[in-house]
C-alpha cells in the first residue's frame, strides 16, 4: 500500500517540525551550554509575541494529550504514549504529524 497525499503530507510534516524544532534547540544549547528547561520556557516568553505563540502552542498540546489516548484506541493505533513522549522530548511538531500519519495509516488499512 503507498502513502496518500495526506499521509505524505503528515510524513513531511513531521520531518519539517523535528528539523526546524532541532535546529533552534542546537542553537539554545551552543548558546546556553545546556538545556536548561526553566531557561527555555523563559524565553518562549521573552516578549508578547513569543508569548502568544507559547500560549498557544501549550493549549493545543494539552489538547493533544487528552485527545490521543482515545483517539488511538478508537482507530487502533498501538503504543500511544510514545507520540506524548515524543512531544516531551523531541517536539510536538514532530509528535502530532507523525501521530497523524500512523493514524491515517491505521484508517486506509482497516477501509482496504
Amino acid at each position: 500500500m503507498g502513502l496518500t497525499v495526506r499521509q505524505g503530507l503528515y510524513a513531511a510534516l513531521a520531518v519539517i517540525g523535528l528539523i526546524a524544532t532541532g535546529y533552534f534547540n542546537l542553537q539554545f544549547m551552543a548558546e546556553h551550554g545546556s538545556f536548561d528547561v526553566a531557561t527555555f520556557i523563559a524565553g518562549g516568553y521573552a516578549n508578547p509575541a513569543a508569548g502568544s505563540i507559547s500560549a498557544d502552542l501549550t493549549v493545543a498540546f494539552v489538547a493533544f494529550l487528552v485527545w490521543l489516548p482515545a483517539e488511538a484506541r478508537r482507530v487502533g493505533v498501538r503504543h500511544w504514549w510514545i507520540y506524548a513522549l515524543l512531544s516531551f522530548t523531541v517536539a510536538f511538531a514532530c509528535a502530532y504529524p507523525l501521530f497523524l500519519f500512523a493514524r491515517e495509516r491505521k484508517l486506509a488499512a482497516q477501509a482496504a
